[in-house]
């Protein structure tokens, strides 16, 4: 048996960090609908420039001028062959991809440092019935009793919901000196809190972050009955299982959730530099339109095996831009 032999990839690398005519020639070629119609067609074959007029529905002078074009900026190439009348041109095509290398910023040893936080280590709360804690293997306290909230056991929740109130982190700020903090990110699995549950149930939860407010999301509803992933057996399916995984950041230019901007807050305004710990509270503000409660999710329930994780990006300012690191692909060419 003679084994397939994959043909070899022709791929052409255009260097951007070049300020060359070459360079600009080419990305001149590919500004086209008609032109790249034109590189799709030879895919696989050779054509005449009739062919491809024929094809494209094109004039052969509007053909001929945009085969010059690709044939000048070196991605096609055309040879003349003898025809029933005469010589016809016969164009090819010479690459099957096309990358783009773009300058890049030398990368440092570490430009995103992440922390974890078990959703019962809050250094502060305000719960109002319905309201509880569960670990991974039973419950904390009573059920809808807030002073559940501030038992030792709390370390180990997995699971925690309320009413109505907020529970607030301390995470540690490790921010090195002298960095430039690019954008702070906060993750975690959460849904709305209905007596035992209900889909349709909605709640307003906003994050703040150094008693800034970030933004507000409109949890749909407490979802129950179909188990969570990590949902420990002994939860009865009655009660909520699993929620969303919700995703809030603040950049240089504003605070967005889910990459739509939720508020004009900037990272300017959290004052991370200077701190010693980030704070971030999460609750159901008093005058919130839907006062739905709130369950947040470690990473032993729901469906996400996570717990709250803040998220620093940064970079450091000596640093300089450095070249690309090298393509390897077989077939490669750069320009």
């Amino acid at each position: 048996m003679v084994p397939d032999v994959q043909p070899a990839v022709r791929a052409l690398v255009i260097d951007l960090r070049r300020n060359s005519r070459e360079v600009g020639q080419l990305l001149k070629s590919l500004a086209s609908d008609k032109r790249l119609e034109i590189l799709r067609h030879l895919a696989g074959r050779s054509s005449s420039v009739n062919e491809i007029a024929d094809a494209l529905r094109l004039p052969a002078s509007t053909a001929t001028m945009h085969i010059n074009l690709l044939e000048k900026a070196g991605l096609i190439r055309t040879e003349l062959k003898p025809a029933s009348h005469g010589l016809q041109k016969i164009c090819y095509r010479l690459y099957d991809q096309i990358a783009l290398a773009l300058p890049m910023v030398e990368p440092v040893a570490e430009t995103t440092i992440d922390v974890a936080m078990p959703v019962g280590a809050y250094v502060d709360c305000r719960v109002t019935p319905t309201c509880g804690l569960a670990s991974g293997t039973g419950l904390i306290g009573r059920f809808d009793d807030p002073s559940a909230f501030y038992d030792p056991e709390r370390f180990q929740a997995q699971l925690l919901w309320f009413r109505a109130g907020y529970v607030e982190y301390r995470f540690p700020n490790r921010l090195p000196p002298g960095a430039l903090l690019e954008s702070l990110q906060i993750s975690l699995e959460m849904c709305s809190e209905a007596p035992l549950h209900k889909v349709d149930w909605r709640s307003d939860i906003t994050v703040w972050v150094n008693r800034v407010e970030v933004g507000t999301w409109t949890s749909p509803g407490d979802f129950g009955e179909e188990a969570g992933q990590l949902t420990p057996s002994w939860w009865e399916r009655r009660y909520s299982q699993y929620g969303l995984l919700k995703l809030w950041k603040v950049t240089g230019t504003g605070a967005y959730l889910d990459g739509v901007q939720a508020a004009d807050v900037t990272l300017d305004q959290l004052a991370i530099a200077q701190a010693e710990f980030i704070s971030v509270r999460i609750g159901i503000k008093e005058d919130a339109q839907r006062i739905g409660g709130l369950n947040i999710f470690g990473r032993q329930f729901g469906n996400y095996p996570q717990d709250i994780v803040l998220r620093l990006r940064f970079r450091e300012l000596e640093h300089e831009p450095k070249e690309a690191q090298s393509i390897h692909v077989h077939g490669i060419e750069s320009i």
